[in-house]
Parts: C-alpha cells; structure tokens; sequence
C-alpha cells in the first residue's frame, strides 16, 4: 500500500505542475494580447486623426468598429478585487467561450485571503476544466456555465454548475465517478485535499440536467 500511495502521490503533483502550468500559460496569452493592443494604441490614434483630417467619417466608423471587436475579445470580464482570481477566471472564461459554451459569473472575492493563490488557483482551474470538458458533449444551444462567488460571513463561497446530458453522473462512496480518464480524477482528487487541508467544505451535486460542486473555505 505505502508504495501503490507514493506512485499516486507522485503522479497527483506532476498532475497539479502541469495543470498550474497550463493555468499560467492562458493567463501570459491574455496579458500578451492586452500589451500588444496598448502598444498599438498610438498607431490606431494617428490612423483616425488622419481620417479625421481628411473629413472621411465613414473610414472613422469602420475603424472604431474594428477597435471595439478586437477590444472585446481581450478585455478582462470579470474583476473581482482579487487579481490572480480574476486572471485564472478570464483566461477560462476566454476558453470556454472559444468552445461557444455561455458563461454567467458574478464574483467578488476580498484582495487578501487566508488560502494561497495557488490552492485557489488550482480549485477554480479544475472546476472550470471539469466544466468545460462536460459541456463541449452538449448541442452548441445547451452549453452554459454559471460560477458564483462571494463571501458568506468568514468564509469564501465557490460555486459551480454546469449543464449534463439529462443523466445523473455515476457515484463511487462520497465522490462521482470520472467519465473523462485518469487526469480529471486527478483534478477531483486535489480539490477535496485542498478543501481539506484549508478545513474547508465542499459538495458535489447531480441532478437530472445539471452538475453543481459548491466549495466553503474560511478566511480567519
């Protein structure tokens, strides 16, 4: 047992580095294309003061049209007061979106927390994964992620519901059974550690046409 409990040890945390990884890689692309738009901004200001100098307001409004699109797809959507949580939630948010599945969020979150940015950030990149995963296996028109979060008196409420395929997800014990592989009973499994080791709470529900996993971490 004790060598069977290493090797998963082992293969749980080179699971988180690679997630963490990855987390780190969506944010630095959102950030890169954010730069990139501010180092152009002079060039998009010089372009319209020369329309507007020849009096062509129409080429004006065809511009600003294209600026607003290509604004919109790097504009941070969620700002929550705390910045490593609004990073890993827009560079999901961007990636669920990518996949044409909706995402409704409402989070405030306190700029200092008792948990580490990086438990969080690992809590919410698998919530966020589990969730996607599930909803890419719906009709474009089903596929819908609602993420609330907020404070509830000392304590940090998570929660996340994603739309299923109408059948309740199979139960093993206290935790539903992975339909995707190895990895993403990996990902479940860090979760409930972390829960656990910031003595917080955490509940999974699956009813008919939705998955919900509700997450409680104190902040004193």
């Amino acid at each position: 047992m004790g060598f069977l409990s290493k090797r998963i040890d082992r293969q749980i945390a080179a699971y988180q580095r690679e997630l963490i990884e990855t987390h780190y890689r969506e944010v630095d692309n959102m950030y890169r294309q954010i730069r990139s738009w501010r180092h152009d901004y002079r060039n998009h200001i010089q372009t319209m003061k020369a329309y507007a100098a020849s009096g062509d307001l129409d080429a004006i409004r065809r511009y600003l049209d294209l600026l607003d699109e290509d604004l919109t797809t790097v504009d941070t959507v969620i700002k929550t007061g705390n910045p490593m949580t609004d990073a890993i939630l827009n560079s999901k948010i961007s990636l669920a979106r990518s996949k044409d599945i909706q995402v409704i969020a409402d989070a405030h979150v306190p700029v200092r927390l008792k948990s580490s940015e990086i438990d969080l950030c690992c809590i919410l990149g698998n919530l966020f994964d589990n969730a996607i995963e599930a909803s890419i296996q719906l009709p474009r028109e089903q596929r819908c992620i609602r993420v609330y979060m907020d404070m509830k008196n000392t304590q940090l409420y998570i929660s996340f519901t994603n739309f299923t395929a109408g059948k309740k997800l199979p139960k093993e014990g206290s935790r539903f059974r992975s339909t995707k592989g190895e990895g993403h009973g990996f990902g479940l499994v860090r979760i409930d550690a972390i829960v656990e080791r910031l003595e917080g709470y955490i509940s999974r529900n699956s009813e008919d046409g939705a998955f919900t996993t509700e997450i409680l971490l104190p902040q004193i």
